[in-house]
């Protein structure tokens, strides 16, 4: 699994390991990262924020309150951009105030503001690492769910020798590769669908709606990263499928039907992201319809329902998308029982929200909780939608995970 186009924001803090950090840039975007860097003002007494710009192919950012960004909030659109962010070198003084909350400056501040998961390199003296004050403060940032990359052990640059050395750009570059590959559904098959239906009426027209695909392609490609082997089932799109995916393309509600009902057999979890058309001609016309009439009435027959088809097997663990002009969360739950699923991801669309948008906001709902996913990328939203199923999926087939460990 890798890290092409994966959104990589790197901080740096003002330690003398910000000279190894040019090169982790150029190793990250040696393997398809975009990578955009914020440094703080010590950072800039070791290397240069131009520097920095030359390897990353893209601005510098080292202020909070940015004119040229949107409302002058560059943390919050970094915070959004950001699939990890990854602090290297973070010295002493940044975990101490990151740890007690600090939003002084633009680092600290993207770091309290992102969802994305936030990844420390330590680098420091050894005497300063051992100290029981910084100690303390890498237990709070780990309980908090912060990752700690290191560090490693050798000689530092103070003459000393012991652990406080800031890990090797390869070693770091290995770590935001795992972010990717979590392993939460490490052997089990997930089936997703994705885009759009095509319903025809004659051979040039049909009923179709403005499914884009982008959040199926980005849950498929999100379940593959947490290791699971994925089969996408995606009606027309203009989309290239992930990698490590399985793609199968279908047109109408039926194929998709059929192309469903042929996978889920050995599925563990099934993810319906598609919005498929609910009804479609009774016939479609052998030849183009021609326009002799002021009005044409086109006779219409249900499709077949597949996520309450699939929901009906006890094996699979549903998850069902509602795509929602209003009362979102009354429609959700509505489907919820209706389709008896195991959780429904539900969004707003219309208005330039949902459907064709980049960005996307959730609303999970299951018959014990709701959680709301604010508004940031669709891949990001989609990763997070992956640990959320992973954690649901894992709790309710536990004789399952207890096989899995046992093989």
């Amino acid at each position: 699994m890798g890290i092409s186009n994966k959104h990589i924001v790197l901080g740096v803090s003002g330690g003398i390991a910000a000279y190894k950090s040019a090169d982790l840039v150029r190793r990250l975007r040696e393997h398809g990262a975009q990578v955009k860097v914020v440094m703080t003002a010590n950072a800039e007494q070791f290397i240069t924020a131009l520097t920095m710009q030359a390897v990353s192919g893209q601005p510098v950012h080292l202020s909070l309150l940015d004119p040229a960004a949107e409302a002058g909030m560059g943390h919050i659109e970094l915070a959004r951009w950001a699939d990890v962010v990854l602090v290297a070198p973070a010295t002493a003084n940044f975990i101490a105030r990151l740890t007690h909350g600090s939003a002084d400056d633009l680092l600290n501040t993207l770091c309290l503001a992102t969802e994305a998961p936030v990844m420390l390199a330590p680098a420091m003296n050894q005497q300063m690492w051992q100290d029981p004050a910084t100690q303390e403060n890498i237990t709070t940032l780990k309980n908090r769910g912060v990752g700690i990359l290191g560090p490693g052990v050798g000689d530092q640059a103070c003459g000393e020798t012991g652990p406080g050395r800031m890990l090797e750009p390869a070693e770091l570059v290995d770590a935001v590769f795992a972010v990717f590959a979590s392993g939460a559904l490490e052997g089990d098959k997930v089936v997703v669908t994705a885009g759009p239906t095509w319903e025809a009426i004659d051979p040039v027209r049909g009923i179709t709606n403005l499914s884009s695909g982008k959040m199926g392609y980005a849950v498929a490609e999100a379940a593959s990263e947490a290791g699971a082997q994925v089969v996408l089932v995606s009606g027309p799109t203009c989309l290239a499928p992930p990698e490590n995916v399985r793609l199968v393309s279908v047109c109408s509600a039926q194929n998709m039907y059929d192309a469903v009902m042929s996978e889920v057999g050995d599925a563990q979890i099934f993810i319906a992201v598609a919005a498929v058309a609910d009804y479609r001609p009774v016939s479609a016309a052998q030849e183009k319809i021609k326009k002799h009439r002021d009005t044409l009435t086109i006779e219409l027959v249900k499709n077949p329902d597949i996520l309450s088809a699939v929901a009906q097997r006890d094996n699979c663990f549903t998850v069902g998308f509602a795509a929602e002009t209003s009362s979102i969360e009354k429609h959700a739950r509505e489907k919820l029982e209706k389709k008896g699923v195991d959780l429904i991801a539900a969004n707003k669309v219309g208005d330039g929200e949902g459907f064709t948008a980049d960005d996307n906001a959730l609303l999970l709902i299951d018959r014990g909780e709701m959680r709301s996913l604010p508004s940031m990328s669709k891949p990001q939203l989609a990763r997070i939608l992956i640990q959320e199923i992973s954690k649901r999926y894992h709790a309710k087939s536990p004789a399952q995970d207890s096989r899995r460990a046992h093989r």
